[in-house]
């Protein structure tokens, strides 16, 4: 009896043994997600914790950020536009069934439909085929010396899953439609999705049959957005979370200051900036009929050369901003010191250019900007209204959460709009070809929501796409980021410097894209 006791008491041990290593993973930020189809929408923090759940063929090695091998295992070209990919044997999905090659030429394609927002990503392919059941080959219409850091982004889903569930089309986010694959999802990741309560909170739980090797030991993740600042820091100063992604500037200096506490700095691969309706011969809302105002380079300078950008780095971002003068941040191919030099503040040349322009009196016109999004972009947005206003502009601001903000400006519904964009590529053909590209097909001005056109702009991403010759291609990158500002195609900000505040036992790697790679994180 006194046996079977023992026995007994050391099965109960061990069935309780892996809660009492559990390390759960409690994290916050302003934000929510809009879906989890992975190819509805290009957003970052969507991608981010996506990619907890999804895999893609390659991704970025966190530290390093050179592209290594994920659920491909090997790749070489067959031709320069041909290139062959060795697919992973033995991953499983997390329903038990076996990834194939076929699942990842459906998902390829998938990532290609007209529904898709990850179309930048698929630039230059010409169609996805399978070789064997080892091997997929993607065909490009020319040479495509970005193709690698492309695939980062296009994450593999189950063909048979999205079959059954009538989610073989990605959701139209500018629609109405639900499918499946907007409230679930199903990978090969290390972690799975346990349950999405959207603006509550979204719980993983650890993949027990992932291929891969976890160097981090968090079992379970919750994330909960709040979009309240000073409840997001309440909840890291209180215990109930570990980490806070978007620490507010005015709250750092307590934050460092405070023992049990830790906070790791980085500079952002992502510029915030204006765009502006281009397009329209006449804005909704505005006093001025008949016309257009952005239309006009000169009220384009205007616009910009009113806003101080080193008083919203200094007393809105606390430093949290680098001001600059191009759509991309420094460790961005094509960015120079020349290029992202800004120009110079000064309200009476603004007013100057207003008045040349036919608008001495200024104008009105709608302003809308994310709320949850971006290190203090209402503030911001409410500074350069107030800046706006000394040369006579009166923007008629609107501040929206981002899960309804996204969709209004891709329906071409705002007049000036705010946008962060980071570069997963870390090559400036991304940002070109989404936002100065003419909109056109397969990836071409698929976030050009102000509609910006310029000739010789689409002849420079053209030709930037297919360019094999490095130093060549550099050239164009620089020229076409100074087209760009030459012609105010946009009104540039400030570099995102991102803080991440952390309990003291936390342990993981600051990425220049803001996303938290679980794979690798610590809870001690």
């Amino acid at each position: 009896m006194k046996t079977k006791q023992v026995l007994l008491a050391a099965a109960v041990a061990l069935c309780f043994t892996p809660i009492l290593h559990a390390k759960p993973f409690k994290w916050t930020s302003q934000g929510e997600i809009s879906t989890w189809d992975i190819h509805s929408q290009n957003n970052a923090l969507q991608s981010g914790l996506h990619a907890n759940v999804y895999e893609s063929l390659v991704y970025y090695n966190s530290r390093t950020f050179q592209v290594e091998p994920v659920l491909a295992t090997a790749w070489r070209e067959i031709s320069p536009t041909q290139m062959r990919f060795t697919v992973r044997e033995g991953v499983k999905f997390h329903d038990g069934s076996v990834m194939t090659a076929d699942d990842v030429v459906y998902s390829l394609n998938r990532a290609m439909a007209k529904t898709s927002n990850f179309t930048p990503f698929t630039q230059g392919i010409s169609k996805v085929v399978k070789v064997d059941a080892k091997n997929i080959d993607i065909i490009l219409m020319s040479p495509n010396p970005v193709l690698l850091r492309q695939l980062t982004e296009l994450r593999i889903m189950s063909k048979a899953w999205a079959e059954k569930n009538k989610s073989v089309e990605p959701k139209d986010m500018k629609g109405t439609d639900e499918t499946y694959a907007h409230r679930n999802a199903m990978g090969t990741g290390p972690y799975t999705l346990e349950s999405w309560q959207p603006d509550v909170r979204m719980v993983f739980k650890r993949n027990p049959n992932w291929w891969g090797k976890m160097d981090g030991n968090v079992t379970e993740i919750v994330y909960t957005p709040i979009k309240s600042a000073a409840t997001r820091i309440a909840a890291l100063l209180s215990g109930e979370v570990d980490f806070v992604i978007d620490p507010t500037p005015q709250d750092l200096a307590r934050l460092r200051a405070n023992p049990d506490l830790k906070v790791v700095d980085g500079l952002e691969n992502r510029t915030i900036f204006l765009g502006m309706d281009q397009f329209r011969d006449e804005l909704p809302g505005s006093n001025i009929k008949g016309k257009n105002p952005l239309k006009d380079l000169r009220v384009r300078k205007a616009l910009y050369q009113a806003i101080d950008a080193d008083t919203i780095s200094r007393n809105i971002m606390r430093g949290l901003g680098k001001p600059t003068g191009t759509l991309v941040a420094p460790q961005v191919a094509g960015w120079t010191e020349a290029v992202g030099k800004r120009m110079p503040y000064s309200v009476d040349t603004a007013k100057k250019l207003l008045a040349e322009a036919g608008y001495p009196d200024g104008f009105e016109v709608d302003f809308a900007c994310p709320n949850n999004r971006y290190i203090n972009d209402e503030a911001i947005c409410q500074a350069v209204t107030a800046m706006w206003s000394r040369i006579g502009v009166k923007a008629k601001l609107r501040t929206l959460p981002l899960v309804n903000y996204f969709p209004m400006i891709q329906r071409n519904e705002a007049s000036i709009y705010m946008l962060g964009w980071g570069v997963p590529t870390f090559d400036a053909l991304y940002s070109l070809q989404s936002l100065v590209r003419t909109v056109g097909t397969g990836g071409d001005g698929n976030y050009n929501v102000g509609r910006y056109s310029n000739q010789r702009m689409d002849y420079l991403v053209d030709r930037i796409k297919v360019e094999t010759d490095a130093p060549v291609r550099s050239r164009m990158l620089t020229e076409a980021l100074q087209l760009s500002n030459d012609t105010v195609s946009h009104i540039p900000l400030h570099d995102q410097v991102i803080p991440w505040a952390m309990k003291k036992n936390v342990e993981m790697i600051h990425r220049a894209d803001n996303r938290v790679d679980m794979r690798a994180v610590k809870v001690n």
